[in-house]
């Protein structure tokens, strides 16, 4: 077995994980999945206080792992021709601009055509084999950006960021009615519904912490406008936030009033801002994305700025 070299990352053992099996804990640690864990133990890539390690050894408090990420496994999934924009890249990672309709990795029901399989050829690795780089998702109809990781340590990195909070994420919703708050935080804890496992709500056995903050940008025609930013990142949070409130997100059928109004063919969420520190350097970053045509010119239809200022 080679040894595992001075190029690595380490972690001390905590008493709460004293124990656990390294598998578990390495995936835990580096953002691997179990089985990409077990393969770098296998590789002779890892040590536990200074030997060489296996997957079943169990940890002791106190303990230092070292382990050597590889310079980026292949993708489990075939590439395919999707459509998406690259608003930033560099050899750590890419911010990406994801147009509506396009699911951002496989699963059942949508097993081709996600922009995991778009960002198959441009280098995306890390996480999950199924879908390679992605730190986070948004919903199929949402558009807007996200960051996709190209190196195991930049994808560890960015996800022990955004568990932290520390990756700033603004939305920019058309809400169907006249909220009357200006600005408020919404901190209601969000879990799967306890009937319709497709639909998240404030009503579940083993809802997580879920904190949104918005600020009015304008009203008209029986609709908000506000400006959202995510303190946590539950699945359909926003959504599910403003519908429980009663102002659901305009033109969503899932948790809203029933049929889209008129020129509106999806709900009207847009991820607009993302701002965050490179995992390499710590040197802050910030990008925007303009409003796509099909929400502009909705809001210009209801006397609200096209191309509202966040």
């Amino acid at each position: 077995m080679a040894p595992v070299p001075d190029s690595l990352v380490r972690f001390t053992v905590s008493a709460k994980e004293a124990g656990a099996r390294l598998d578990v804990i390495l995936a835990a640690r580096a953002g691997l999945s179990r089985s990409a864990a077990q393969r770098l133990i296998e590789e002779g890539r890892v040590t536990v206080a200074g030997r060489p390690a296996r997957k079943r050894d169990g940890l002791r408090d106190g303990d230092e792992v070292a382990y050597e990420l590889p310079p980026g496994r292949p993708s489990a999934l075939d590439a395919e021709d999707v459509p998406y924009g690259i608003v930033y890249e560099d050899d750590w990672l890419m911010v990406v601009d994801k147009p509506p309709g396009v699911v951002v990795h496989p699963a059942p029901g949508n097993e081709h055509g996600t922009l995991a399989q778009g960002l198959v050829g441009h280098g995306a690795r890390g996480g999950h084999e199924r879908r390679p780089g992605i730190v986070h998702r948004l919903d199929k109809d949402t558009s807007g950006l996200l960051i996709v990781a190209k190196r195991e340590d930049a994808y560890r990195l960015l996800v022990a960021a955004m568990e932290r909070r520390e990756i700033k994420r603004t939305y920019l919703a058309l809400l169907s009615g006249d909220l009357p708050q200006d600005q408020g935080t919404i901190d209601a804890p969000i879990g799967r519904h306890v009937r319709d496992r497709k639909r998240m709500s404030l009503h579940a056995h083993a809802a997580r912490s879920a904190v949104t903050h918005f600020r009015v940008l304008g009203r008209a025609a029986g609709y908000t406008l506000a400006r959202v930013r995510l303190e946590t990142g539950r699945t359909h949070q926003i959504r599910v936030h403003f519908a429980a409130l009663g102002y659901p997100v305009a033109g969503d059928v899932q948790y809203g009033r029933g049929a889209r109004p008129d020129g509106l063919g999806r709900q009207f969420l847009h991820a607009a801002r993302l701002a965050f520190a490179h995992p390499e350097d710590g040197r802050q970053l910030e990008f925007s994305s303009p409003l796509p045509p099909d929400l502009s010119a909705f809001l210009e239809a209801h006397g609200l700025p096209s191309q509202p200022t966040l």
